[in-house]
């Protein structure tokens, strides 16, 4: 593998000053992750905050049912033994199921934070194990029911699994039925071109839906294969058992409501005063939680000190809902705003990995874990690639193109060389008929009006028309011209196909499976050997 960087434009601002320009947004976050100061400051209060998080014991004890049950490594096992030690710190990055573990960043984050952890041991002299996240508690079903591939005509080629209920619950509450993975597997096999590798993906594709019940689960064992050898710890965010251990963090966030919301709210004002665009939605008089009722999950808002929803299918008093709370903790969960303060409520967070957008959306969480005596962890990039392979890189060296050209001038760069193969110079013959026609018609046309006025207009419509009709042409002439280089145009299709799909990175829409069944297997444990670097800068894997 040759490994360039290549840097990606950041669709937040904020986020691409968090990266390059620390100082002007260091207001909003905590501790800078470049550099050793950082690190130290965070294990010491972390060290001096063991009492603000729930028992190791008891979340260890969690952790390891559900690790045992879905991500049963030996490695992993050695990492949640080192968890329940005091001292030991934790690297967390997170994402919500996915079909077949949704786009390529998934893989990315996890892979970042196995090794993010690797570099805090070695910079603090101490333990410091991995932890993905599973949102399983999201219920946004469209959103995580499908991912792509590219089908051999090089399209882009969407799976998509269907709800069969419609309701809105989490993502980790929906059963998905034996027959619904069947034909999930029958996709993936039709999707899949013929390989050395398919057979064995399609093995690991069915003994994974034939020991899950639903898509977090699927999401969960696919992980394990990949990550469960590196001691990744697998953490479920809907777990009714873990969700028994955040009764306390939900009482805060229920009893410290008001207060929470106004800091939500000061913090958007201030992010958007300094020009900013606020990355998540604050709702006025928003309560940044969820509640389960009768299988959907809706979001609460305060009326007063009553907690109901935008269409009143509950309405309960802040005590009702303490006292729910205790008897029914599973009819609870957080949304993208608390989310954060749930994690450093659970885990000595040395450091959360997360992509741009979710660095832009935390600044707004910053004087929320103030208001709670918490502090904000190392917020560090995730590692971000394009994998281009031989053919794609030969195409782009053919053609002349470097990544940038395809990132941002793919479509100038793709007409300046169709009209170099312009043989005929037909838009500059077009053009200068064009003129020759106006110079010699419209005298004519004026002399016509002079003559009798109807036929100025009539005249003039007749120009127009016949200018259309040399447009037409022109525009025919231009498919020809098209059709004559049909396999080029192909050419410069696929290079866009493979790293611009729908105008989005790589690493935002293609599935790893693609990936494996070209390149094999092993491909994870192969981009796990990349080093590790901690810049956010996005590099191109030549394969």
């Amino acid at each position: 593998m040759n490994i360039v960087p290549e840097p990606l434009s950041l669709a937040s601002q904020l986020a691409h000053d968090y990266l390059h320009h620390f100082e002007r947004v260091s207001g909003f976050y905590g501790e800078d992750y470049r550099g050793e100061q950082g690190y130290a400051e965070r294990a010491r209060w972390l060290d001096l905050s063991e009492d603000k998080r729930v028992s190791r014991k008891a979340l260890t004890d969690c952790l390891r049912m559900y690790n045992t049950k879905h991500n049963d490594h030996p490695a992993v096992h050695k990492s949640l033994q080192l968890l329940e030690q005091p001292g030991t710190l934790t690297m967390v990055g997170g994402q919500q199921s996915g079909l077949f573990t949704g786009p390529l960043l998934v893989v990315y984050k996890a892979m970042t934070v196995i090794q993010a952890a690797r570099d805090a041991e070695e910079r603090l002299n101490r333990a410091v194990v991995p932890v993905f996240w599973i949102a399983g508690e999201d219920h946004d079903w469209d959103e995580a029911n499908h991912t792509y591939f590219l089908s051999q005509d090089q399209k882009l080629s969407k799976i998509k699994l269907e709800a069969k209920d419609g309701l809105r619950t989490s993502v980790s509450y929906t059963d998905v039925a034996e027959e619904d993975w069947s034909e999930m597997l029958k996709e993936l096999q039709n999707q899949l071109a013929d390989s050395e590798f398919k057979a064995d993906l399609l093995k690991l594709a069915r003994e994974t839906f034939n020991e899950s019940a639903n898509l977090s689960e699927a999401f969960a064992k696919f992980m394990s294969r990949m990550f469960g050898k590196y001691g990744l710890i697998l953490l479920d965010s809907a777990d009714p058992a873990l969700r028994e251990l955040e009764v306390s963090v939900f009482e805060s966030l229920i009893t410290r409501n008001e207060s929470l919301g106004l800091s939500y709210h000061q913090a958007a004002r201030d992010i958007a005063g300094l020009g900013y665009e606020v990355q998540a939605d604050v709702s006025e008089n928003g309560a940044n939680l969820f509640y389960l009722h009768e299988g959907r999950r809706l979001l609460l808002y305060r009326e007063g000190r009553m907690f109901t929803d935008r269409k009143g299918l509950v309405s309960l008093t802040d005590e009702e809902l303490l006292r729910d709370l205790n008897q029914h903790p599973e009819r609870f969960s957080n949304n993208v705003l608390t989310r954060p303060i749930m994690q450093d409520s659970l885990l000595p967070v040395l450091g959360t990995i997360l992509g741009p957008g979710e660095i832009s959306y935390w600044a707004i969480t910053r004087y929320a874990f103030t208001d709670l005596g918490l502090q904000m962890p190392l917020i560090i990039p995730r590692m971000s690639f394009s994998i281009v392979d031989e053919t794609i890189s030969k195409l782009m060296g053919r053609y002349r193109l470097s990544f940038n050209d395809v990132q941002h001038r793919l479509s100038e760069k793709r007409e300046a060389w169709l009209a170099s193969k312009d043989e005929l110079n037909l838009e500059a013959r077009f053009d200068q008929t064009r003129k020759q026609f106006e110079e010699l018609y419209q005298p004519l046309i004026e002399d016509l009006g002079r003559m009798q006025m109807g036929l100025l207009k009539l005249g003039q419509t007749n120009k127009n028309k016949i200018l259309g009709q040399m447009d037409y042409l022109l525009t025919k002439s231009r498919n020809a011209l098209e059709l004559q280089h049909k396999a080029a145009l192909a050419q410069w299709n696929r290079i866009e196909q493979t790293l611009l799909p729908e105008g989005k990175p790589q690493e935002r829409v293609y599935n790893i499976l693609e990936y494996m069944n070209r390149y094999g297997m092993n491909l994870v444990d192969r981009l796990m050997e990349i080093p590790y670097e901690a810049s956010g800068i996005h590099r191109v894997v030549y394969v």
